[in-house]
């Protein structure tokens, strides 16, 4: 279980990272439609979290989906 905690806040990590990055090139950051779809899919997973499988899965894909669409962000400018 450790092991699970510990990617996460790795993972956590590098996406606030990312995040970061992406807010200092753009100071004006609108919210895209695949951000939107992700936030969705994380709000879902939350909503979800007494089935682990369902709720992990969820957010597992909204931070998926996230991380792609910073770096489609990215390689656009």
């Amino acid at each position: 279980m450790n092991a699970y905690i510990l990617i996460s806040i790795v993972i956590l990590a590098v996406i606030v990272l990312l995040l970061f990055v992406a807010w200092r090139a753009r100071s004006t950051a609108r919210l895209t439609p695949l951000a939107g779809i992700a936030f969705a899919f994380v709000l879902a997973g939350m909503m979800f979290g007494e089935n682990r499988l369902l709720g992990y899965s969820l957010l597992g894909v909204g931070v998926v989906l996230a991380v792609v669409d910073i770096v489609l962000g990215l390689r656009r400018k």
